[in-house]
């Protein structure tokens, strides 16, 4: 995940469908396909590869459908799998409930295809149709991240700084190491974001970012670990279950995300990430001057006592989110200049995330406090 929590997570997703095994090899499986996709040309049925013709030019709308073929042999083989366990069940009745559980995990996979093929559609139409091939250029990025030419003031990448966040069920502990990963001739500062429920880790992840010359920000991939615990576990430890939405910039031909613009307009519209079936994020600009009452559609579900805290001075950024992975999920971010992102809320439930301590910024000492109620 990136720099904030998910308030809902793509592990929750699949797990709601009966699906709990590593994408990996699907990933790699669905970056092959699409480089036939967004290549020089588009692939034919015989292995060959043609020139763009003139009705061969909407890449994001093809790209989508080799997605959504993607998605039905994806779910076609946890089907299977499903099925291979059920035929070693002795007990008649429990087969059966097995073989009906399957069946009906394939029923609703199906139906997060087209839901996941419908919202990337939509996603389509406001990005539009071109190919999706962002230059990495290491002489675009700074390097020294303790000199850094010019860092973007809603995104510090600034070695050391702390930010603790905590929604109704779950908190976050994101931290900037004094550590660099270079991802394709691009030095790419780590962030560690630590995830939990409960008390109990969840998510382990290293986030790389990149500091381009003109303020903008990139997204280089992350490091991810997932983490569960089980009825009966004596001692209860989390233990590490997958890697679920972990990609880097230039593996299996993933390109890099723009995470934050340096100087965003409103209406502007990107992808964070795009790592085809694990991580497909997609940032609007909302506002570039909100404070509490600009906007009353911003201002839902939003604490006004932490918004006039960090926007008195209305030059707040929002950005509206959403990802073709979780269809109807849509969340409002909340950033400030100097502290980063403060808040983020779904803006279907009205649940949110919120910063309660950091450790660079004196107005962090007046933030609230957030219940947070037990997850189980």
């Amino acid at each position: 995940m990136a720099i904030t929590m998910a308030i809902t997570g793509r592990r929750e997703v699949r797990e709601a469908l009966g699906f709990s095994r590593s994408w990996g090899s699907r990933t790699l499986a669905i970056a092959v396909a699409l480089c036939c996709v967004l290549g020089t040309g588009t692939a034919l049925a015989g292995g060959g590869v043609a020139a763009d013709g003139p009705g061969e030019r909407r890449f994001c709308t093809t790209t989508t459908q080799a997605q959504f073929r993607a998605c039905g042999f994806e779910k076609l083989d946890d089907f299977h799998v499903a099925r291979a366990q059920c035929i070693n069940i002795s007990d008649r009745n429990a087969k059966q409930e097995c073989f009906d559980t399957a069946r009906q995990g394939r029923v609703e996979g199906k139906q997060l295809c087209r839901a996941q093929r419908a919202q990337r559609l939509e996603i389509c139409g406001e990005l539009g149709e071109a190919r999706y091939e962002p230059s990495f250029d290491p002489a675009d990025f700074d390097s020294d991240y303790r000199h850094l030419s010019n860092p973007n003031p809603y995104f510090p990448l600034t070695i050391g700084y702390r930010w603790d966040y905590a929604g109704s069920l779950e908190t976050n502990t994101i931290v900037a190491l004094d550590e660099t990963r270079l991802i394709e001739g691009v030095t790419c500062i780590v962030l560690n974001d630590k995830r939990y429920e409960d008390g109990l880790l969840v998510e382990d992840t290293d986030d790389w970012y990149g500091q381009r010359k003109n303020g903008t920000v990139d997204f280089c991939g992350e490091a991810v670990s997932n983490f569960e615990t089980f009825p009966g576990d004596n001692p209860v430890r989390p233990e590490r279950v997958s890697t679920d939405g972990q990609w880097k910039t230039g593996r299996d031909g993933v390109p890099t995300g723009t995470y934050i613009l340096g100087t965003p307009r409103v209406g502007d519209v990107h992808r964070s990430e795009f790592a085809p079936g694990v991580a497909e994020d997609t940032v609007r600009y909302l506002s570039t001057s909100y404070g509490y009452g600009s906007d009353p559609v911003l201002d839902q579900h939003v604490p006004r006592a932490l918004v006039e805290l960090f926007c008195r001075d209305h030059d707040c950024w929002v950005t509206g989110e959403n990802t073709g992975l979780e269809p109807g999920a849509f969340t409002n971010k909340y950033y400030a200049r100097g502290v980063g992102f403060f808040l983020g809320v779904d803006r279907e439930t009205g649940k949110s995330v919120q910063l309660v301590r950091c450790n660079f910024d004196p107005r962090c000492a007046a933030l609230p406090t957030v219940t947070i109620a037990r997850a189980h």
